[in-house]
């Protein structure tokens, strides 16, 4: 596959065929990855893979907490800054919407929305959730390099014919993760990817996800 056919195909995907994960391609991946970019090479992300049991004990222990609601959220950090406005506040609603439409999921019907939304403490039923960290001390040009580094994962995952999810949305049950998987207190969680391979006739996978155009986001100067 060329560069451009898996950024072109890459896509937050919400729907998993019944197929496990073959860890030696997981490790071929991650291997191939350590080549991503990082300022220093100082390297910054660290990260859990879980399957099978591990991973169930995890889903089961956000199940418990679920029905608290917002009660029940204990992020590390703002999932989307408090004061996200204009284009950004636009695009990350707009893309809800889509989904929701996709789905056939009207605005009105809070409980379908619920529901579909708490999927997302299911890694979407992914056969692999990978959980990633940084030290806390870590500033904002690392947490930069650790986007490049799961960029990176994202392309080669889709090189072998897979596909994930990013998920800041478990950021909001980190006491969770902790009490599941081995973090250290002096690390800060900050994702997690649902890996796995894409149910291509689920309408969740098939929606288009606009991007805004060039003239939007790019200056040029002396061209």
């Amino acid at each position: 596959m060329q560069v451009s056919e898996a950024v072109a195909t890459r896509r937050s995907v919400r729907e998993y065929l019944d197929k496990p994960v073959d860890k030696a391609v997981l490790e071929l991946i991650l291997a191939k990855a350590q080549n991503a970019p990082s300022g220093g090479n100082t390297q910054p992300w660290n990260a859990i893979v879980a399957t099978g049991a591990p991973l169930q004990k995890l889903l089961d222990s956000v199940a418990e907490v679920l029905p608290q609601g917002p009660a029940a959220h204990k992020p590390e950090y703002h999932v989307y800054p408090p004061e996200l406005d204009g284009a950004y506040k636009e695009r990350r609603f707009g893309v809800g919407e889509a989904m929701y439409a996709a789905l056939d999921i009207p605005r009105d019907n809070k409980m379908a929305r619920l529901m579909w939304f708490a999927k997302n403490f299911r890694a979407f039923d992914a056969p692999v959730l990978m959980l990633i960290h940084t030290p806390r001390y870590m500033g904002p040009p690392q947490w930069s390099d650790i986007g490049m580094w799961l960029q990176t994962v994202a392309l080669l995952l889709r090189e072998e014919g897979l596909d994930c999810c990013f998920q800041e949305a478990w950021a909001i049950y980190t006491p969770q993760i902790r009490q599941c998987f081995a973090i250290p207190d002096d690390h800060i969680f900050f994702c997690g990817m649902a890996i796995g391979y894409r149910d291509p006739n689920a309408p969740v996978n098939n929606f288009p996800v606009p991007r805004a155009p060039l003239e939007e986001v790019i200056s040029w100067e002396g061209f």
